[in-house]
């Protein structure tokens, strides 16, 4: 029934447009424009996957308050399947603030005791049997509920039920360190890390010796995002530079990574190779930083497509 799952966070941002950090010891500051915009790793994959023509199945978890309400619109507007998007009762939805530079850059005010880090495996594993024949894990470290012990039994689930596994991580939040998530890394068919947050894994500066010690840990394909350089692919074959799209303006890089990962998938689900799904995931996180908030950049797969025969 649908070509992908996507497991993980669904939130509100509120963004704030260049932001100056200099300013708040000024006391009031102006900013070229101030806009909610909806994002989390998942719904940002989500509803970029659905434009890129996917059926999209989306497991996440949202409060019963009117931030959840207006996401579970925003997802039936764009055609992502909500069936397993589940509303709690007496939790608040997250709403993070994103406060974007003038170069693009983005850093977070969140809630730590709201929606977003309060997804947990007895929220997923009931429904591992009704997911789709790829599965992505939105990100690691996003929940505190997934222990690696936790991610490890979800992971197993789903390669036991034949599923291909696309996995993406944000910064570890409590020191866990690359030798941590050796358990992980032979259950992941994809995993795509930036370079940034593999570094902070690895203390690896290098992102090629990064990619190849994924590949020796197990991972099966290993991507690293590595900004307006593109990507790095590697497999037990090599490992490919993929270009990112020439001639990009960057206004802001929120959700350029969820994006790249949503472009990735969409090839894979169209059977292409992993070099081919590099480029279409580069293509699509350079539409995504054209505009501000995660996905409004992203519009269609022949606009994708378009970026995707410009790449060197």
């Amino acid at each position: 029934m649908y070509d992908v799952t996507v497991i993980g966070s669904s939130v509100i941002d509120i963004l704030a447009a260049p932001f100056d950090p200099d300013a708040l010891a000024r006391g009031k500051r102006d900013v070229d424009q101030i806009r909610m915009s909806f994002g989390g790793d998942a719904l940002n994959e989500s509803v970029v996957l659905s434009r890129l023509g996917k059926k999209v199945q989306l497991i996440s978890k949202i409060g019963a308050d009117e931030a959840g309400r207006s996401i579970r619109k925003h997802l039936e507007k764009e055609k992502v399947s909500t069936e397993h998007v589940i509303v709690q009762q007496g939790l608040n939805t997250s709403v993070n603030i994103a406060l974007v530079d003038a170069g693009g850059e983005r850093k977070f005010l969140m809630d730590p005791h709201s929606s977003q880090r309060n997804l947990g495996l007895e929220d997923v594993l009931p429904m591992l049997d009704e997911t789709a024949p790829i599965v992505s894990f939105a990100s690691i470290f996003i929940s505190p509920c997934f222990s690696i012990e936790k991610m490890e039994k979800l992971f197993s689930g789903i390669k036991a039920a034949g599923k291909i596994l696309v996995s993406d991580v944000t910064r570890p939040k409590n020191g866990e360190t690359f030798e941590d998530l050796k358990v992980l890394f032979p259950y992941m068919d994809v995993f795509v890390p930036n370079d940034e947050e593999i570094f902070l894994l690895t203390g690896e500066k290098d992102p090629y010796r990064n990619v190849q010690m994924l590949v020796d840990a197990g991972v099966k394909t290993a991507v690293v995002k590595i900004g307006k350089d593109g990507s790095l692919v590697g497999t037990g074959d090599g490992i490919t530079h993929v270009h990112a799209v020439p001639g990009v303006k960057c206004v802001d890089t929120t959700g350029a990574g969820d994006a790249f990962a949503a472009g990735f998938i969409s090839g894979l689900i169209e059977g292409r190779s992993m070099t081919d799904c590099a480029r279409i995931g580069c293509a699509a996180a350079s539409c995504s930083i054209e505009q501000v908030g995660a996905t409004d950049g992203v519009r269609s797969i022949d606009q994708v497509m378009e970026r995707c025969r410009r790449i060197p």
